[in-house]
């Protein structure tokens, strides 16, 4: 039964797609539910991340497939690029699913607020616009993240940089476009620019990029940024950017390593945080990281009874299918009398480079520093389909086993359509699959995929001699 001492039974903050998800769902059960969304519904997957960066893979996939098309037989003509027709085609698209986002919160009954909202206390929000002031039994946080940028005393000239969130609104093409960083989007958006035929630069403070992934994916893909004619620097970082008005190249990026580079445009992908900069939790008292990430448990809970967070501003897992189980936990367990919770553990993920990565489970690092020995399944090959095509690109495929029991902690790939595979993949991995299942497997051929049935001999490390 509803608390008809508040306003709504559930107010929620944020309409990306953890928070649509739990107020679509606690609607429907008859509860009083509101929605406080500041920019547009969808969130950062929708408008300003996945679904927009994967158009982008897209379009500029193209570019390699005609060219690789003549290998097959096919006569292509002069060809071109309209940045212009495919940005507006794109945006047409995003905006056509925010409205669904929107059409589906309000036929199930929820209330719509297009405006910012911040804790007074742990019941009541003020909505900042309207200046009005509303309360709740239940409030869930859910107002994702926002790419961080250093300071300008930290950085001079980062105010003459682009993020993640602008790059999308780029009217036309860059001429020379220099990222900085070596996370998924970084060299996403390097592959993206590289393949749309922008001359593309990519500055890293590490040695290779793609940390926190396994070591042979990381160097598949740093050696794949090369291959696509994205140039790679390595162990420095930005200094300064100075812009000179008039040249064709104006902005000039000084690299701590004393090298110069100029550009038109330069991205910051050097991070995310959670956005709950002065959202007004310390009014409410919740518990924060250092970070800014709300502190929640597996029920996601935080300190406060009244109040739960889900989605990328409780930093756990940053992928929005992810932000979607767990507002789908929630609503369930506070709505609906079904408890549960999500599961962070085995949660199959891609990185949209070209070719891209797949990947499921533990990598070889981790799971040598858990169990010890492991045994090391490992092929690299060039897929049939390359035969003809000219394209000199390889397959990864590595297992990464368990010696006592053969199960399979991890199974990681770089290749064409890895996404595709590893989401299958992910559904064994999840249910515990061993090596010898693998092995019964019969093999799928001609395939890409079918090489995970196949491989049977264990990689053994190269041993070096001195002498």
């Amino acid at each position: 039964m509803a608390d008809t001492s508040y306003d709504y039974d559930l107010f929620v903050i944020g309409g990306g797609s953890g928070g649509v998800r739990a107020a679509r769902l606690a609607a429907l059960t008859g509860a009083k539910v509101a929605v406080a969304e500041e920019y547009r519904m969808g969130g950062t997957c929708v408008i300003r991340g996945c679904v927009p960066k994967k158009f982008m893979v897209y379009a500029s996939g193209y570019g390699k497939h005609i060219k690789h098309a003549k290998g097959y037989g096919w006569s292509v003509g002069d060809v071109s690029y309209d940045h212009a027709v495919f940005a507006s085609a794109m945006h047409a698209e995003v905006d056509r699913l925010s409205g669904i986002y929107h059409r589906n919160l309000a036929n199930a009954g929820v209330e719509i607020f297009e405006e910012r909202a911040e804790f007074v206390d742990a019941n009541t929000l003020r909505l900042k616009t309207s200046g009005k002031t509303v309360t709740a039994a239940k409030i869930l946080i859910a107002v994702g993240g926002r790419p961080w940028m250093p300071s300008p005393e930290n950085l001079p000239g980062v105010e003459h940089t682009i993020t993640s969130n602008e790059i999308f609104d780029l009217e036309t093409l860059p001429k020379h476009l220099v990222i900085a960083g070596g996370g998924y989007i970084a060299v996403e958006f390097a592959h993206v620019f590289a393949g749309l035929g922008v001359k593309t630069c990519l500055v890293y403070r590490g040695d290779t990029v793609l940390r926190g992934f396994d070591e042979d994916v990381r160097m598949a893909v740093h050696e794949g940024l090369k291959e696509a004619g994205v140039r790679v620097i390595t162990q420095t970082v930005f200094e300064k950017i100075e812009k000179v008005e008039g040249e064709d190249l104006p902005l000039c990026v000084h690299l701590k390593n004393g090298h110069n580079i100029n550009a038109d445009v330069v991205m910051m992908a050097v991070g995310r945080r959670p956005n709950t900069e002065s959202l007004g939790l310390e009014a409410a008292g919740v518990e924060v990281s250092d970070g800014g990430a709300v502190m929640v448990d597996e029920w996601s809970k935080t300190n406060v009874p009244s109040i739960w967070a889900v989605g990328d501003v409780t930093d756990r897992v940053a992928l929005t299918p992810v932000a979607i189980r767990e507002g789908h936990a929630f609503a369930e367990t506070e709505f609906y009398d079904k408890p549960w919770h999500f599961d962070h553990s085995d949660i199959p993920t891609a990185v949209f480079t070209q070719p891209e990565v797949g990947t499921v489970g533990m990598t070889e690092a981790d799971a040598r520093k858990k169990y010890g020995h492991v045994d090391i399944y490992k092929t690299r090959f060039r897929p049939m389909k390359n035969m003809l095509n000219g394209d000199t690109s390889r397959v990864l495929m590595k297992l990464v086993v368990k010696p006592d029991d053969e199960k399979v902690l991890g199974v990681h790939i770089v290749g064409d359509d890895a996404a595709e595979m590893i989401q299958a993949v992910g559904i064994a991995i999840k249910m515990g699959v061993t090596k010898p299942d693998f092995d019964r497997t019969c093999a799928l051929h001609p395939s890409v995929a079918e090489e995970l049935v196949t491989m049977r001999q264990k990689w053994v490390p190269e041993v070096t001699s001195n002498s």
